[in-house]
């Protein structure tokens, strides 16, 4: 299947307060995020022409560079503007949108207290790629040797682009071995989450989840769980170690591109994607819909 560069393509992105050819928003080779890793995002969704949870992404995303030290040059109000501009500009019926800030490169050291905060939005077309059949057979996780770092040594709270370097060699690495992603534990060795998601258990009927104290506590997740309390489920957040997933029953994950996606095996752990995932699946996508 051809790849399409991402710096290749036609459209217009929001850059510094306006919207440009998508082939022209370009930053220098020294810019401070590139080498020091001073870059927060975001990733949401476009479903009929709507971000779900705009704004609470958007105030995400000035939180995380309030964490960083690089308070954003817009609020949270002008960036739900400005991805409303950039999906009516570009046609999004469908869709993904990726929010970024950045520090410039008017400094080139650890040190950067005068560097410029850029901000740029960007969005293409993502249908969903899972049909009911695919989703409900599950995916598979390697085990990660990576962890989530200590809340005293990485701004975890934040969504920091330099908190993915793990992610990606972890994925990397689970995909080399004929997995879909990894699962991710945490300094102490308790379960944490996968490397875009966060992770579930159903165990004798009732779901239980990590307690997101080192790693981001993901809007997805929260709706998701509001969803379950709804329906009746109990949910318990709470550490969990490895060897209780041989109790779970099902597993599930969810995110902003995962939605809510079932999982069939965890290393040596397996599950059975049943009926708890599939109620959560169609409430999920009912709420995003409305």
């Amino acid at each position: 299947m051809a790849v399409i560069p991402f710096d290749d393509r036609d459209g217009f992105i929001w850059h510094d307060g306006k919207l440009v050819p998508w082939r022209d928003a370009k930053i220098h080779v020294l810019t401070h995020g590139l080498h020091y890793g001073s870059c927060v995002f975001e990733g949401e969704r476009v479903y009929g022409g709507k971000v779900f949870k705009l704004t609470e992404h958007s105030e995400r995303l000035v939180r995380s560079g309030q964490l960083m030290g690089m308070p954003l040059p817009c609020s949270a109000a002008e960036l739900d503007e400005a991805t409303r501009q950039t999906i009516a500009a570009n046609n999004i019926v469908d869709g993904y949108v990726r929010p970024v800030a950045w520090r410039g490169s008017e400094m080139m050291g650890v040190a950067a207290q005068i560097t410029k905060v850029h901000v740029a939005i960007a969005v293409w077309q993502w249908p969903s790629y899972w049909s009911p059949e695919a989703r409900m057979r599950g995916i598979r996780l390697a085990i990660s040797d990576w962890r989530r770092p200590h809340p005293q040594t990485a701004p975890t709270a934040a969504k920091a682009a330099g908190l993915y370097m793990i992610c990606t060699m972890s994925k990397h690495a689970a995909e080399s071995q004929g997995y879909e992603d990894a699962l991710m534990l945490d300094w102490r060795g308790q379960v944490a989450e996968a490397t875009g998601a966060n992770v579930f258990f159903v165990i004798d009927g009732e779901i239980h989840t990590p307690l997101p104290d080192c790693f981001l506590n993901g809007i997805t997740r929260q709706t998701v769980i509001d969803i379950a309390r709804k329906r009746g489920f109990k949910v318990t957040e709470r550490a969990i170690m490895p060897d209780e997933m041989a109790k779970a029953s099902e597993c599930f994950l969810t995110g902003t591109a995962a939605e809510v996606t079932p999982v069939r095996e965890i290393g040596p752990y397996t599950f059975t994607p049943g009926d708890v995932s599939r109620a959560l699946i169609t409430d999920y996508e009912a709420l995003v819909r409305a």
